[in-house]
């Protein structure tokens, strides 16, 4: 089964949290906090895996969660960073953000190429153990910091083949035929429509240099908007830098060469511009059943819009070597693959990060409800029972501008604030 089009969920792992520990051991009275910090979350990575070439592995597992940092123990010991999770993933895939649709990274990009490893997710960094709170004034701080989460998110995963030149053309035109003769691909054929149900890649040598060939399935009118199998193959010749139009030029089902090739051209327009406005080889297939007359009409259109033509009977070896060779020569005059550029960027995230976050304030029956990204971390970090942990929480409220916000709000001495189910009366 072919399946290039998936949408998956992925989570780095949250950081551990950092322990509260002391010194205790024999002759050591007063030992000081020796609390170690929490280990880093796992990170999700995408690998580029040269065995696959299809998203099949995605069917029936959607939900990728790596593992969480461990918490910091007593001795200054620091918790065990968890393992990133590795996605592996067929050459040619485009990461996109499922929400927007943007892309979030092709991995054929050069950065990529080079070590085939991207990570999309870092994981949450470990929180601190009371050993870094310790100051000459605050000698035995009871508390330490809560690691911070790891970040979600929902993602479209799309595979776009990575193919110099394309075949394109109705179904029963002879795409496999040509494939088969000027590659070692062995693709289905069979004198009926659709033999093809997914695309296929070849590798062609020619004097000019090896490339890359795929057969596309048949395309049919509609096909730009979902009819027969062309929606759901265009975008595997997006990336082609040569499109071989295949016409058949027999007429032996009733088509007319002419009106196929303007059809084609047509759904190519619809689907994609940019993929319209490529460079073409028309390649008039099954030359040995048609007329001097169709010969003549198919050479005429070629000219008048200055494409190379090729005349050619694929199923008997006539005219491939010569296709073969003028797709090499063409694709030297060409620019590169084409690479999809980032449109959003996944950015990591730390405490400082969340310093611009908004703070929202809401007054419900008296009590002032705070809802503000950079506060989890420190709520979860509070030890309410000790003097120095709250003189810590309430200087963080006090810098972070949350206790400027709910004044701004008309808070008085004895009013009542929840942040996060944490409930405390506010005095100034």
């Amino acid at each position: 089964m072919f399946v290039d089009k998936v949408k998956i969920y992925i989570k780095s792992g949250d950081g551990g949290n950092g322990a509260v520990a002391f010194r205790r051991e024999k002759y050591v009275s007063h030992g000081g906090p020796d609390g170690g910090d929490g280990g880093n979350g796992g990170d999700i990575v995408f690998v580029i895996d040269e065995g696959q070439n299809t998203l099949l592995n995605f069917k029936y597992r959607r939900k990728f969660v790596a593992g969480n940092g461990e918490g910091g123990k007593g001795s200054k010991c620091h918790g065990k960073n968890a393992d990133n999770l590795e996605i592996p993933v067929p050459p040619g895939t485009v990461i996109k953000d499922a929400e927007s649709g943007k892309v979030i990274k092709d991995m054929s990009d050069t950065d990529v190429a080079k070590n085939g490893r991207y990570t999309i997710l870092k994981g949450g960094k470990g929180g601190f153990g009371n050993t870094h709170f310790a100051t000459p004034t605050r000698q035995t701080p009871n508390f330490a910091k809560s690691g911070l989460k790891g970040r979600e998110l929902e993602v479209e995963l799309e595979l776009k083949m990575l193919a110099d030149a394309g075949l394109v053309g109705m179904p029963s035109a002879g795409k496999s035929t040509i494939l088969s003769m000027v590659s070692a691909a062995r693709p289905k054929i069979a004198e009926y429509h659709f033999t093809t149900l997914s695309p296929i890649l070849g590798v062609v040598d020619s004097k000019s240099g090896g490339y890359v060939l795929a057969d596309i399935p048949g395309l049919i009118e509609g096909a730009s908007s979902g009819e027969g199998l062309g929606h759901e193959f265009l975008r595997h010749i997006e990336r082609c830098r040569l499109i071989v139009n295949v016409v058949d030029a027999s007429g032996i089902e009733g088509r007319d060469p002419i009106s196929d090739l303007d059809i084609i051209n047509g759904e190519l327009e619809k689907y994609s511009p940019y993929l319209a406005s490529r460079p073409r080889i028309l390649a008039a297939n099954k030359m040995d059943m048609t007329s001097d007359e169709t010969k003549a009409r198919l050479q005429k259109y070629a000219d008048d819009r200055n494409i190379p033509i090729v005349f050619m009977s694929a199923a008997i070896g006539e005219g491939t070597d010569e296709l073969k060779e003028l797709i090499g020569k063409k694709l030297l005059e060409l620019p590169p693959i084409k690479i999809y550029e980032p449109e959003v960027v996944i950015e990591d995230k730390t405490d400082e990060d969340y310093s611009d976050t908004e703070i929202t304030v809401r007054n419900v029956n008296g009590v002032y409800y705070v809802e503000a990204e950079r506060i989890i971390n420190v709520v979860n970090s509070v030890n309410f029972n000790d003097y120095e942990s709250l003189a810590y929480f309430q200087k963080v409220l006090r810098n972070s501008g949350i206790i400027a916000a709910l004044e701004a709000k008309g808070i008085k001495d004895g009013d009542t604030v929840n942040i996060y189910d944490v409930e405390f009366d506010y005095y100034k």
